[in-house]
């Protein structure tokens, strides 16, 4: 993206990151190495077609490493490749945000 092109360089991260899962899958990445089984239990909500095609797409941008193991049961690993964990600071500081700002603190807020 060039910077002549009238658009919010904010818009290529959201690209890259932007849906429901995304966020949460590289927060869990970030501690290390994950198998599909354990990201899938730490995703409260998550369905295993979303979280598939979640991964897939995050794999297909450079974000994600799939390492898939020859044994049965068949075992597969996910981990954040480079351009992957360069994302620390940007889920850091909405992990931030999300203390101070979360839902206890929105509502007490809001009250009169």
């Amino acid at each position: 993206m060039k910077v002549t092109d009238n658009k919010c360089p904010a818009e290529f991260t959201l690209a890259m990151i932007g849906g429901r899962w995304k966020i949460p899958i590289i927060f869990h990445l970030l501690s290390g190495r994950k198998r599909f089984t354990e990201l899938a239990r730490a995703l409260n909500g998550v369905t295993q077609k979303m979280l598939t095609q979640q991964l897939r797409e995050m794999e297909r941008n450079g974000l994600v490493e799939r390492k898939v193991f020859a044994q049965v049961p068949p075992k597969v690993e996910y981990s954040l490749l480079e351009l992957g964990m360069s994302l620390r600071p940007v889920v850091d500081a909405m992990c931030r945000w999300g203390e101070r700002n979360g839902a206890p603190n929105v509502a007490r807020k809001a009250r009169p």
